[in-house]
């Protein structure tokens, strides 16, 4: 789906390819497989009660529509949206105040629209820590489009990745990274999210205790049509692991990050877009 979308971006432009996710939306549900199955348990847990195929139809049209936004945002075609901020002057301060922080988010709504804002527009300094191994043909695609993103990106999981992150926050940077997927090697404890248990990293929670810096959430909510808002969360000033209990310090702080992830569910359940077996 997410080729596809791409490609109808730079072929067609929004308007059209607005009207076009319908049809795609359409055969992606069909043909859905796992993803649609995944839809339909999550969508039952946020919602309370069981799903309809029309709820996992906007589920999907929702993840499809922000991909095609994420051209048009990394490129600066600002114009196409209403952004809107809550508590922005979380951020300004941070910036004001010349201490990096970690700016810790998730795979509900939009990362492009706020990362569009940092690399485009130069509204802050932002580094990013994210896997461009992960997929590789779009990384190359979304950097064609906008060459000045690559220069923030940091990879994880090399030997320098630590060094460039305090590089970063010493500098001032706010460092952004996802908190709500695990990866193949990743550490990872377990937290109740939407009523049962499930699995979730714990490499964001380590590297701010490590860092000694502030974190800060983040939520980039699509709200249909070209609407975005964007919520701003004071999370920690500082995370102090107890050296004696640090395994349940750890759960503990992923537990309160979870808690806010799902409180910006409930308030927008088709924004979710981990579209894997979550609970399993």
């Amino acid at each position: 789906m997410v080729r596809l979308i791409y490609w109808t971006a730079t072929a067609v432009g929004r308007w059209a390819g607005r009207l076009l996710l319908y049809p795609t939306t359409v055969y992606f549900v069909i043909r859905g497989g796992t993803p649609r199955r995944v839809s339909y348990e999550y969508l039952k847990r946020v919602r309370g009660r069981p799903a309809r195929w029309w709820h996992v139809f906007r589920h999907f049209h929702c993840f499809a529509a922000t991909i095609l936004d994420r051209v048009y945002l990394l490129t600066g075609e600002f114009q196409h949206f209403d952004i809107k901020f809550h508590h922005r002057e979380i951020l300004h301060q941070q910036v004001e105040s010349g201490q990096g922080c970690i700016l810790l988010g998730s795979h509900l709504g939009s990362f492009e629209v706020l990362r569009s804002l940092g690399v485009t527009r130069a509204e802050f300094p932002l580094k990013v820590l994210m896997d461009v191994a992960h997929n590789e043909n779009i990384t190359r695609f979304l950097d064609a489009l906008n060459p000045g993103i690559a220069s923030t990106v940091i990879v994880p999981d090399r030997p320098d990745t630590l060094l460039k992150v305090k590089e970063s926050l010493d500098a001032g940077f706010l460092v952004g990274t996802l908190g709500d997927r695990p990866t193949s090697d990743g550490k990872t404890t377990q937290c109740r999210f939407l009523g049962a248990p499930a699995t979730f990293p714990i490499g964001a929670i380590l590297i701010a205790a490590i860092m000694h810096c502030p974190v800060i959430l983040f939520f980039g909510l699509y709200r249909w049509g070209k609407r975005y808002e964007i919520y701003f969360e004071r999370f920690a000033e500082e995370i102090i692991l107890d050296r004696d209990h640090r395994a349940e310090d750890i759960q503990r702080w992923v537990q309160r990050y979870v808690d806010r992830l799902e409180h910006y569910a409930r308030l927008a359940p088709y924004n979710w877009f981990n579209f894997y077996p979550f609970w399993d």
